[in-house]
């Protein structure tokens, strides 16, 4: 059986010339980038190159990107760094209640650590406005962190109006962009954020490579103790074959980005106008701010979407329910529940987030696959319901066994 894969949003395939460029590095070129030999130097100078090379494609100078592990580290460091920073100003915090967990848990953790936080509720499409922000800012508010473009619904945010905001009362600003770079336009400079968060794993990258955007020319305060091989910021052997390939995988993606736009938004289109007519089924995000190839439905009439995940599972094809990030849990996603939708529909969610790879025959089979597994599903619990009522009159009258 074909496998279909449709889950783009969670990770992505390798970019072949991104796994070449890294080649070297795993085995010819594997000296060690902190010794002063020239073995060790080649390493070195790829990473400087490459610091160049990512800056260029998001529009940042070299001296303000940093090297991590992944957006989860990459939010971590943003967000610790900001408190500590501004220490001396207060302990209150803005963001929202639609933030992936990354940035989510870290706020919860320093909310235990006396911090307040400010969590800003969104519309229906998962917008923030600028009224919203500027209504919750205090004289002691030291960071806002507010996501570029959500992972389950695709809602992209106006950042630069929000950032705006925050820059006219001298507050430090950090986007979770790990959704976003690599598939739509971002000029950090024009943005005016203080942090930005990246992936490489989201854009044909590897995994456990990612970047910190700053624009502090403060050096950042100190995440991972140890060598500080990262500007004595970040300890740790730099991990030269994933900066290489994440900084190709960019390249690729920036110079085709417009062709890649236009083809994924005409394919999810394509997928909205099928999926749209199955009945009882929603979609949820903004109809029209909202990232290429990303579609986010709620399906009535189901008991969750972890059924329908599994039954598409078993015709090839790759959905997620809600996040990735959470697909194993049977918790109603927070992002869905803060948008107003209720708490059992919002069990319901399922996204279907299209790639380079998919094509119009894939997503007229999936959207097909998708009724027909809606209907079985549906079908099985309409049967299932008559034994269950009559097992609950049984109980009712005193007849259980």
């Amino acid at each position: 059986m074909k496998t279909i894969y449709m889950d783009h949003a969670a990770t992505t395939a390798m970019s072949k010339t991104a796994l070449e460029e890294m080649l070297p590095y795993f085995a010819e070129e594997y000296g060690n980038p902190s010794a002063v030999y020239s073995y060790g130097q080649t390493g070195k100078n790829a990473i400087e190159k490459c610091r160049e090379r990512i800056a260029k494609c998001i529009g940042a100078f070299k001296t303000e990107i940093y090297f991590t592990s992944g957006g989860t580290e990459s939010d971590n460091w943003a967000i610790r760094s900001a408190c500590r920073l501004r220490k001396n100003k207060g302990k209150h915090i803005i963001s929202t209640e639609i933030e992936h967990n990354a940035v989510r848990k870290t706020l919860e953790q320093l909310m235990e650590d006396g911090y307040e936080v400010t969590f800003l509720k969104p519309d229906q499409t998962g917008q923030i406005t600028a009224e919203q922000l500027e209504a919750a800012i205090r004289d002691d508010t030291v960071l806002i962190s507010i996501m570029m473009a959500n992972n389950v619904v695709g809602t992209i945010l106006d950042i630069q109006s929000l950032e705006a905001v925050a820059r006219k009362h001298r507050i430090l600003f950090h986007t979770d962009a790990v959704q976003a770079v690599g598939h739509i336009p971002i000029e950090v400079h024009k943005l005016g954020v203080d942090f930005l968060s990246v992936s490489a794993h989201k854009f044909n990258g590897p995994k456990g490579v990612g970047v910190l955007y700053c624009r502090i020319p403060t050096r950042l305060p100190a995440y991972l103790t140890g060598g500080g091989q990262e500007k004595e910021g970040r300890s740790g052997t730099e991990n030269v074959p994933g900066i290489v390939g994440m900084t190709r995988a960019l390249e690729e993606q920036t110079e085709r980005m417009q062709s890649n736009m236009e083809y994924l938004y005409a394919l999810s289109k394509r997928m909205d106008e099928k999926v749209l007519n199955i009945p009882g089924v929603l979609k949820t995000g903004d109809p029209e701010k909202r990232l290429p190839g990303l579609c986010s439905y709620v399906v009535e009439g189901i008991a969750h979407s972890v059924l329908l995940v599994n039954e598409m599972n078993t015709y090839g094809i790759c959905i997620s329910s809600g996040s990735a990030c959470s697909a194993a849990s049977q918790e109603a996603s927070h992002v869905l529940v803060s948008l107003g939708i209720e708490k059992q529909l919002a069990g319901n969610s399922i996204r279907i987030s299209l790639g380079m790879d998919n094509t119009e025959e894939d997503v007229d089979y999936a959207a097909s696959m998708l009724e027909a597994a809606i209907n079985k599903i549906r079908t099985e619990q309409a049967s299932r319901a008559p034994r269950l009522e009559g097992r609950v009159a049984d109980m009712a009258g005193g007849k259980e066994a």
